[in-house]
């Protein structure tokens, strides 16, 4: 037993550690209980036991094991830290707790093991149990199976991995164990629940009998899909949705869809094991592949097919055997091997997916050229082949074969290409078929649907259907304008016919999305066929063919970027042959020229225009331009007008003044009228012409830039630059250039032909004349500004002279930006119609030059010799072929993607043993890049991968070449295809230092660029922490850079997922990084603008243009045609780039619009609170620094995560300060939407808002300082008050601002603190303001001794904290400061304080020398403002100022509640000594006391002579409670209470509006009255009050001392204002004490105090004389009532004691007072039976020991009344009478009990009950109701003859029935029969008849329904104590108010009845009404309460009451009894008399 109490006292954590099982396994108990105890998942508690829980679950006892496991479980299940156990526990369960016999302890180990994968750690419990399958006790491989079985069947296959449980099973099923097989077995079963037939390849090899039992199995399972039911905590959502689908009733349709998501399909592709191939082919395959002798070959081929029969391959070099069986393919006569050879390529493309992509582009070529083969089984191995090689690659990547194939003879290649572009386009969908690829396939289709053969039609319409569906009408249509209507029709009804793979019918898709063209790629244009289209177009007048060609340039309207442009012109618009009418016409033959013109144009004009006299032609031209200008654009015949001026002498006119007159008329037609190119033709070579004189140069010059407009620039352009150069005039030459130039500039350069202007341009170079090769040169300069760099490659083999000249120009405009185009817009947007529209065509025209270049084929230069050179023995042969292949490209500059078998072979030298040819190769392969542009990109598999192993060089200089090689190729490429598939990844996966940094630099530089990136990425990570931790330094470096790169598109949950493979020690380690990078982590690019997604479309304008190709260099993954990053750079992006820039990024992708639409702020239960804590207990860094550091702003960056949308905070903390405007922008657009989120969030906010303002930047400093302003309006709008957290780490920050040299912040900031006093008090707010004088800065010292000033004008002395002394003294140090603002600022302070506080404010300050005093005395001399005394007086007479407070704080400052509630309890504690000290009540006169100060003493003595000449006032008593009372509401109603928002500060607020109870000011009293008033109205918010019942009520009884000393005695106050007073305080307090359990919380000193209040209030004569004095009378006796019934019984009952005892001792105490004392006692002990085990005897007892003491029996006999004795007695003898003689055991707290007569007394009254037992004990009470019961009887025919009165009047004869009713119910004996019996025999009828029929209608009610309007409340909460006859008001049904005059009469009834005469009525004062004002509205007429009344009559026994009948008394109900019989009449009339005697005579 000695070891078992040792151990008993250990804790908890260290009996789980103990030796000794029991020890042990009680321990494993408590933590069990402690466990599901502790609330909190992140409490400390938790961490004590992170190292023990992996001992509970291995504990060697049994029995103990089994409780700690079940601890183990409720640890797992409620800690937060749990999951760092993980790994321990789950392999001791697998090792220690699976091999157990007992059942129980396997199914909790399990239930652990799925609680971990609860709380996200599955990866973990599954690693553990997959090893657990190699244990060799079957048991414990039986128990992992089952688990995760469980896990699997629970969780779902995309929580638990199936991949690795696949590769085991096969090793299961061949297990010796028949349990283990079992269980696989049943593991099989449900992974194929889960994903179906993507399980049947692995399992193929396993034993026949046992897969033929699967398929058994299989079979009977169910098909529905299947459904997660366990989720993790982080699909809580998803479980709430699954839980409520439940309670629908199981399965509801409605989840279906949901649930499809939820179930991953699976591809078994996955699951499969990769299989090595290359090392098993025939060593002689290479050999036999190429023997002569066929059946050789198919040996080879047949062995190499069996091998490709694998589903997965292994990866690796296959370059080798794809080039042998593409040799096959193309060049093999026997086209059964062709067939086995596809066959081939089939399985491999099919084994290595993705990885086959690289050598898809050299055998589609082969294969499509195969399709020539008209054998079936050939041509269906080919196509097989062929969909296989396409799945692996991507469309764009073969485009060019197949495109080259389109053209081909052979009619059976076209329409197997066709059928293979349908099937192909299948696979797509609308965004991986843009219209960049759409355009040249519809074109090479449409030729396919012409085609003679009508198989090849067939296949091309089925292709175009095809594309139809996938893109959607509006991408095709435009591609089909010229398909006439049947094609259409039969390419819509292929449409229709086609299944897409992906399901859903695409072309939906389409119609939503092509409206905006993908982001971030660029289109590359097929240059030379659109080329040649336009220059058709130009030169052939006539319709045209293909509108989409002409219109090539139109600009869009106005603003509108390109794309959108483009897109708008998209759809089937169906105008196109207008438009193309109204840019080409026919030409017009010159007579109908003529007949039109003159239609138009006045005969006099036509006449002279070929006139001889120049004059006459000049008058005729100004007709002509008359005519031109009035005429509408409708009625213009341009081309008749055009060809009239072309009339002879047309343009060979020799005056200069007519042709100049010509030329602007031209200019005017172009302008005004439609003006169609072939009006252009006419007039563009005259204008050529005059272009370069010097007269008429600018008016030619003017005519053509308004054709440009007409006719758009292009095609103007064109035709005028192939105009000048064909003539040989100079000076028009470069006139033209110059014009092109300047029209370049205002019109744009979308759309342009560049080559042909190139070719211009060489010319005008070469030319002699050096003005025309000036000219080409500017040209060239404003060239350069759209195109960039790139333009420089056409001019490479110019002279260096002329080269020099270009470079100069260039260097010029480097760093210009394109202007923004000015022409060529508003003419369209005001043209009608379709004119602003454009064509796809040219929103496709790039602007990249590059595009646009001639590129020749190198194919046939790429000889079989060549190649084999570059792979000789031989290095100076390898360099020989080498130099070859780069003359080849520099010849070509630019060339097509077919290089034949060049990549292969410069593949090899890559790893050349010769580092200068590896050097040689790489600058090979970065020129090759340059020279093939976008098109590239299919090299990089099998060429740019390689290029990254050079990387790993040993040499520094090769390193740097193939990174500049990697580069140049990433440029033209993007980064998608470097970053698909595991190339990337293997190539860090290599542990080369080099390699690895060199890489990870390129990564990190390129990553922040991209907007996404591919998923493979995930694959580099593993690899990326091994580097994290390499041992070269560099290596690590570079790793931790790129992190943050790796994250922000992985994003931190996956990365942190991909360390759960590390070990242990790493993990920890790499989760550190990742925090850390966490915060380092960029925002994502935003996608590019619509605008941005063409670098060059239609008319995208020119300032545009720069900006989007930067966009997109920066964004784009899959770019096709690509411009150089140097080239936007060049465009430099200046001022309006930045604009666009902006746009570019404001626009984010659908995606990242729905992220910004759900609220900002997420609000998290209790989140502030705990921040709150934590920072209290340390955990966290207290806010509080001089400059913000790292870990501070990570601490914020941490608490934010949790509660601020993830794309704010990134805003929030990017490096940025532009970003951080943003964030500021976004938060004030969400300030009002989400106040509830702000105010959870507002400490993190206000932290953040700190580091602002140490940012040196001035517009986030004024954008937060706006946002401050509206918050904090916000902020008191909604009441609410800053917690002191908030405050401190806020306000000193906010003061340093105040010191800011910009006067503009400074007044912001004064402004915000001076809205912050409207939140927080202003005396704490002093405090920060007064460190803030501290500052070394000289302007913020100013600043904030001035706020001091305002302060304490605004809020008076109080709020100079510590003490007015000691601040003041603080404020005047800085008379002497040396900077002169400050001291003025003190000066001035100071002054502001005398002006509020007088010549005090000297003493205040103390010493001060005398130069400082001097200058203050002469500054408030000068302020000449004599100080006022009120505010001074005021402050000390109230806890708070109101008629001084500033306007904008009308409600005193909130925040002044902790000082109210302590000036409170001090005021309160000096009244409690005084009135302890002085026990008596003393009778001085009503004086006014001392002004402006609570003295107590004056208040507590003024009880005043008026009370003296009051009448005795009995009628108050306690009976009248049920009067219905009315509980005056206030007029005024608070806006809403203060604590609407119950923060954390409610006890401030309550403490402060209760503080105002007590105020001086009525309206302030009132209002606060009025608040908790409605507080306690509202269940939820009651509680609140709790803790301050007390405060509360001391507040209200001062202010019922305040209003009977002073208020009452103010002649100038209106006695409604004081009613008012009394109605909220009784209002507010029957309020409080109907809630019992906030009544119960009153002390018995404060409830003494309150009794004496409300009886002292009761007796006050000078209430009655008030209008509605005897409503408020009533009133308090409700609430006495209450308050005896619902505060603690034995406070209360104690209270009433002391009270007794206290009136007793005070000689000047009114009888009257002891005496309602006394009767609340009788109250009380009329209740005891109900509450005497509630109460507390031994204090009781206590109490009436000392009162006994006090008053001896003997004294208390001398007393002039029996009553105190009798109650004393009655009390004990009643409390005798219920405990029986255990009352004697309750004397524990008296300590002297002989000092009193107490125990002798309750021992004889012990004696005395026993033997009378039995007896009725009549003696005891008979003093308290000897006369009650007399009465009672008395009552009965009053109250019938009241009740008949009713039934006989009119209005209430339906009440008076019931009344009627409810009493024969009651008092079944009562006879009514004497008051029918005088009555007609109608009237008794008419009673039975009524009190049948209420007696039916209420038989099937279970209670009593009232005719009379009682609510069933007030049934309840009134319980009658009166003995009164009838309700005072005879009020009808409806509880109407009732006259004065109705009192009257009966009052004179009730004279006459007992005697009295009403003569003397005339002399007492009228009687007041009892009515409220309609300002008080009535709660209930006082006739409502007869039924409760009559029901409790026979429990009122309450007899004892005087009958004081003056009539300002009559505010109780019927007064007196009326006489049963004639004997007790008379003796009760002459008692009647004489009191009423008494009181004349004391009125007198």
């Amino acid at each position: 037993m000695g070891d078992d109490s040792e151990w008993m006292k250990l804790p908890v954590d260290q009996k789980c550690e103990h030796k000794l099982w029991k020890a042990r396994l009680n321990g494993y108990e408590e933590a069990l209980k402690l466990f599901q105890k502790i609330d909190d998942e992140k409490s400390p508690e938790w961490s004590k036991y992170l190292g023990l829980i992996k001992k509970f679950v291995t504990d060697s006892n049994a029995v103990a094991q089994l409780k700690g496991l079940e601890a183990a479980l409720a640890y797992v299940e409620n800690a937060h830290v749990a999951g760092k156990t993980t790994g321990e526990v789950a392999s001791g369960v697998v090792n220690k707790v699976f091999n157990q016999p007992k059942a129980r302890a396997k199914e909790l180990g399990e239930d652990i093991c799925l609680m971990y994968i609860e709380i996200e750690k599955g990866e973990a419990i599954q690693e553990e149990l997959l090893k657990g399958l190699d244990n060799k006790n079957p048991k414990i491989i039986v128990a992992c199976i089952e688990t995760l079985r469980k896990a699997l069947s629970e969780f779902g296959s995309k929580i638990i991995s199936l991949k690795p449980i696949i590769k085991v099973l096969p090793k299961l099923f061949e297990s010796r164990e028949k349990a283990v097989r079992d269980e696989a077995k049943l593991l099989a079963v449900e992974i194929y629940r889960w994903i179906r037939d993507a399980l049947r390849p692995p399992l193929q090899n396993i034993n026949s009998v046992q897969l033929k039992e699967l398929e058994e199995e299989w079979i009977k399972v169910s098909s529905a899909a299947p459904k997660q039911t366990r989720f993790l905590r982080s699909q809580q959502e998803l479980k709430a949705k699954f839980e409520q689908q439940q309670g629908l009733g199981g399965d509801a349709d409605g989840g279906d869809d949901d649930e499809e998501e939820a179930v991953p399909q699976v591809d078994a592709y996955e699951l499969l094991e990769a299989v090595e191939i290359l090392s098993k082919l025939p060593k002689d395959f290479y050999e036999k592949i190429e023997a002569k002798k066929w059946q050789e070959r198919k040996e080879a081929l047949e062995a190499v097919e069996l091998l490709v029969k694998n589903p997965k391959l292994e990866s690796g070099d296959y370059a080798d055997l794809v080039k042998a069986l593409k040799k096959v393919v193309g060049k093999d006569t026997n086209v059964m091997l062709v067939a086995l050879a596809a066959k081939c390529l089939a399985g491999l493309a099919t084994g290595l997916r993705k990885k086959f992509g690289q050598y898809a582009g050299h055998v589609v070529p082969t294969i499509l050229e195969k399709f020539k083969e008209k054998k079936p089984q050939v041509v269906q191995a080919l196509q097989e082949a062929i969909d296989a090689i396409f799945l692996t690659t991507t469309l764009q990547n073969i485009s060019e074969d197949i495109l080259a194939v389109m053209d081909n003879k052979n009619p059976t290649i076209k329409q197997q290409t066709s059928l293979f572009i349908a099937r192909s386009f299948r696979h797509c969908t609308p965004s991986t078929l843009p219209k960049s690829l759409l355009k040249p396939f519809c074109a090479a289709l449409l030729k396919h649907i012409n085609d003679s053969a009508p198989e090849v039609r067939d296949a091309g319409f089925e292709a175009l259907g095809t594309a139809l569906k996938v893109a959607g009408e509006k991408a095709v249509n435009p591609f089909l304008t010229d398909v006439d209507k049947l094609k259409l029709d039969r390419i819509k009804e292929c449409a229709e016919k086609v299944e897409l793979v992906y399901g859903k019918k695409a072309g939906g898709a389409a119609e939503k999305k092509e409206g905006k063209p993908v982001t971030g790629k660029t289109t590359a244009v097929p240059g030379p066929a659109g080329d040649k289209e336009t220059k058709d177009a130009a030169t052939k007048p006539g319709p045209v063919k293909k509108a989409s060609a002409v219109k090539a340039g139109v600009p869009p309207k106005k603003g509108k970027p390109a794309a959108a442009a483009g897109t708008g012109a998209a759809g089937p618009k169906g105008k196109k042959g207008p438009e193309t009418k109204e840019i080409f016409e026919s030409e017009l033959s010159i007579e109908v020229c003529e007949e039109k013109a003159a239609a138009v144009l006045p005969a006099s004009c036509i006449q002279q225009l070929d006139s001889g006299n120049w004059k006459e032609r000049l008058a005729c031209m100004e007709e002509f331009q008359k005519s031109v200008e009035l005429m509408e654009r409708s009625e213009m015949p341009c081309q008749a007008l055009v060809r009239m001026l072309a009339k002879k002498p047309g343009w060979k006119e020799t005056n200069f003044q007519v042709m100049q007159m010509k030329l602007h008329i031209v200019a005017l037609i172009a302008q005004k009228g439609n003006f169609s190119k072939t009006s252009a033709q006419v007039v563009l070579d005259g204008l050529v012409d005059k272009v370069g004189d010097v007269k008429c140069g600018t008016n030619a010059k003017e005519a053509m830039t308004a054709i440009a407009e007409a006719c758009q620039l292009p095609w103007t352009a064109e035709q005028v630059v192939a105009m000048a150069f064909s003539q040989k005039n100079p000076k028009n030459q470069s006139e033209t250039l110059n014009w092109l130039s300047n029209a370049i500039k205002e019109f744009g350069f979308s759309g342009l032909n560049v080559k042909a202007f190139i070719s211009n341009v060489k010319t005008a170079l070469a030319a002699t004349n050096p003005a025309v090769r000036t000219s080409a040169i500017t040209l060239l300069g404003v060239m350069y500004l759209y195109v960039g760099p790139s333009l420089r490659m056409f001019f490479e083999d110019e002279k260096p002279a002329l080269l020099s000249q270009i470079d100069a120009e260039f260097e010029k405009m480097q760093g210009q930006t394109a202007p923004a185009p000015t022409r060529g817009i508003s003419r369209h947007s005001v043209g009608g119609g379709d004119d602003g529209e454009e064509e796809e065509e040219q929103e496709e025209v790039g602007n990249d030059v590059v595009d646009l270049l001639p590129r020749t084929d190198i194919g046939d230069k790429i000889t079989a010799e060549l190649v084999s050179k570059i792979g000789d023995k031989n290095w100076k042969i390898r360099k020989e072929g080498l130099d070859e292949v780069t003359s080849i490209i520099n010849e070509a500059k630019f060339i097509q993607p077919n290089i034949g078998e060049l990549p292969a072979a410069l593949k090899g030298r890559l790893n050349d043993s010769n580092k200068i040819l590896v050097q040689q190769t790489l600058s090979i392969l970065q020129q090759l890049a340059t020279a093939m542009g976008p098109n590239i990109k299919q090299y990089v598999k099998n060429l740019g991968i390689p290029v990254i192993t050079v990387l790993g060089d040993s040499k520094n200089n090769v390193r740097a070449a193939a990174l500049a090689t990697v580069n140049a190729w990433a440029e033209q490429t993007g980064m998608k295809e470097w970053l698909e598939g595991e190339d990337l990844s293997e190539e860090l996966k290599k542990e080369n230092p080099f390699l690895r940094q060199e890489l990870l630099g390129w990564l990190a530089e390129k990553l922040p660029a991209l907007r996404s990136v591919p998923s493979d990425l995930l694959l580099c990570v593993p690899h990326l922490y091994s580097c994290l931790e390499d041992r070269n330094g560099d290596v690590r470096k570079k790793a931790q850079d790129a992190l943050p790169f790796f994250m922000m598109h992985l994003g931190f949950e996956k990365m942190a997922k991909a360390t759960g493979k590390l070990k242990p020690t790493s993990k920890d380690q790499v989760l550190a990084m990742l925090e850390k990078a966490k915060a380092n982590m960029p925002a994502k690019p935003a996608p590019p603008a619509k605008a941005s997604s063409r670098v060059v479309g239609g008319a995208a304008s020119a300032k545009f243009q720069p900006a989007s190709a930067f966009a997109d260099d920066l964004g784009s993954n899959t770019v096709e045609s690509k411009p150089d990053l140097k080239k936007a750079k060049a465009g430099g992006l200046s001022s309006k780039t930045k604009v666009q820039g902006k746009k570019v990024l404001s626009k984010p992708s659908l995606k990242e619009e729905d992220d910004k639409s759900g609220p900002i702020f997420i609000i998290v239960p209790n989140g502030k609170e705990q921040r709150m804590r934590e920072e209290k207990a340390l955990k966290v860094l207290k806010w509080n620094f001089t400059t913000p550091r790292d870990e501070y702003i990570e601490q914020l960056k941490t608490q934010m995560s949790t509660c601020v949308a993830k794309w704010l905070q990134d805003e929030m903390f990017h490096a940025d300060f532009q970003h951080h405007n943003k964030a500021l922008t976004v938060m004030i657009e969400h300030l009002e939407s989400e106040k509830d989120g702000v105010i959870s969030c507002l400490d993190l906010i206000l932290k953040w808002l700190t580091l602002r303002f140490f940012d040196t930047n001035t517009s986030v400093l004024m954008k937060a300082l706006e946002y401050l302003k509206l918050l904090f309006n916000l902020l008191s709008q909604e009441e609410y008050h800053l917690t002191e957290n908030e405050a401190s780490s806020f306000i000193p920050y906010l003061i340093l601002k105040v010191g800011e040299p910009k006067d503009v912040i400074r007044k912001d900031v004064r402004a915000i603190l001076n809205r912050m006093c409207l939140i927080y008090p202003a005396s704490k707010m002093f405090l920060f303001i007064m460190e803030g004088t501290k500052s070394k800065n000289s302007k913020q010292r100013a600043e904030c001794l001035e706020e001091l000033g305002c302060l304490v004008e605004s809020y008076g002395m109080n709020v100079c904290q510590p003490t007015p002394g000691k601040a003041l003294k603080e404020m005047a140090t800085h008379i002497g400061d040396r900077d002169n603002t400050v001291r003025n600022a003190a000066l001035n302070t100071i002054v502001t304080v005398y002006n509020v506080h007088g010549d005090q404010v000297f003493k205040l300050i103390g010493n001060l020398s005398e130069k400082d005093m001097s200058m203050l005395e002469e500054r408030i001399k000068r302020s000449a403002k004599r100080p006022s005394s009120a505010p001074v007086r005021q402050a000390e007479e109230k806890p708070q100022r109101t008629q001084n407070i500033s306007a904008h704080a009308s409600m005193m400052r909130k925040g002044q509640a902790e000082d109210m509630s302590s000036k409170l309890k001090i005021m309160y504690r000096t009244y409690r000594i005084q009135n302890r000290n002085m026990g008596s009540h003393s009778e001085t006169t009503h004086t006014v006391p001392r002004e402006f100060q609570l003295d107590l003493d004056e208040i507590e003595n003024d009880n005043g002579t008026v009370r003296c000449e009051m009448p005795a006032l009995v009628q108050h008593k306690l009976d009248d409670i049920f009067e219905p009372v009315l509980i005056p509401e206030p007029k005024i109603r608070a806006v809403s209470p203060h604590f609407d928002d119950m923060h954390s500060n409610t006890a401030s607020t309550i403490n402060f509006v209760i503080s105002q109870v007590a105020s001086g000011d009525i309206n302030t009293s009132i209002q606060a009255l009025t608040q908790i008033d409605e507080v306690l109205k509202q269940e939820d918010k009651a509680e609140a009050m709790s803790g301050h019942i007390d405060q509360f009520l001391i507040a209200t009884f001062m202010q019922l001392r305040l209003i009977y000393n002073t208020h009452m005695a103010d002649e100038k106050l209106d006695k409604d204002e004081i009613v008012r007073l009394y109605s909220c305080i009784i209002g507010s307090m029957i309020t409080l004490f109907q809630i019992e359990s906030l009544a119960r919380e009153a002390s018995t000193g404060v409830l003494k105090d309150l009794m004496h209040g409300l009886i002292t209030l009761m007796l006050d004569s000078r209430v009655e004389d008030l209008e509605e004095g005897e409503q408020v009378i009533r009133s308090v006796n409700l609430l006495v009532v209450k308050v005896l019934e619902k505060s603690d019984q034995t406070n209360i009952l104690s209270a009433l004691l002391v009270l007794l005892q206290d009136s007793l001792l005070a000689t000047a105490s009114s009888p009257k007072f002891s005496e309602l004392v006394m009767k609340c006692l009788w109250r009380m002990v009329r209740l005891l039976p109900e509450t005497i085990n509630g109460i507390n005897l031994d204090r009781i007892l206590l109490d009436i020991h000392i009162f006994m003491k006090v008053f001896p029996k003997e004294k208390l006999k001398q007393c002039k009344s029996e009553f105190p004795i009798r109650t004393l007695k009655t009390l004990l003898h009643t409390l005798c009478k219920l405990k029986g003689p255990k009352i004697l055991d309750h004397l524990t707290m008296i300590d002297n009990k002989n000092e009193s007569e107490l125990e002798a007394h309750l021992c004889r009254l012990m004696k005395h009950t026993m033997e009378q037992t039995g007896k009725a004990d009549t003696d005891t009470e008979k003093g308290a109701s000897h006369i009650e019961e007399k009465a009672s009887k008395a009552k009965v025919n009053d109250i019938l003859a009241e009740i008949f009165k009713k039934i006989g009047s009119k209005e209430n004869t339906k009440e008076g029935l019931a009344e009627l009713y409810e009493y024969k119910k009651k008092y079944s004996d009562v006879d009514i029969e004497p008051f029918l019996k005088n009555s007609s025999q109608f009237f008794q009828s008419y009673v039975e008849r009524g009190l049948r029929l209420i007696e039916t209608e209420r038989e099937g009610k279970g209670r009593i329904a009232t005719s009379t309007g009682i609510s069933s409340q007030m049934e309840g909460t009134c319980i009658p104590l009166s003995t009164h006859t009838v309700s005072s008001s005879i009020g009808n049904t409806n509880g109407e108010e009732v006259g004065p005059s109705v009192y009257l009469e009966r009052l004179k009834i009730l004279r006459q009845r007992c005697g009295l005469d009403n003569a003397k009525q005339e002399d007492r004062p009228p009687l007041t009404s009892l009515l409220s004002k309609p300002a008080l509205p009535t709660v209930a007429s006082s006739t409502d309460m007869l039924h409760s009344k009559l029901s409790q009559l026979r429990e009122s026994r309450e007899q004892y009451q005087h009958l004081d009948l003056d009539s300002n008394q009559t505010h109780s109900s019927g007064i007196g009894t009326t006489l049963a019989s004639p004997s007790s009449a008379a003796a009760n009339i002459d008692d009647l008399k004489k009191r009423l005697e008494r009181i004349k005579s004391s009125r007198k």
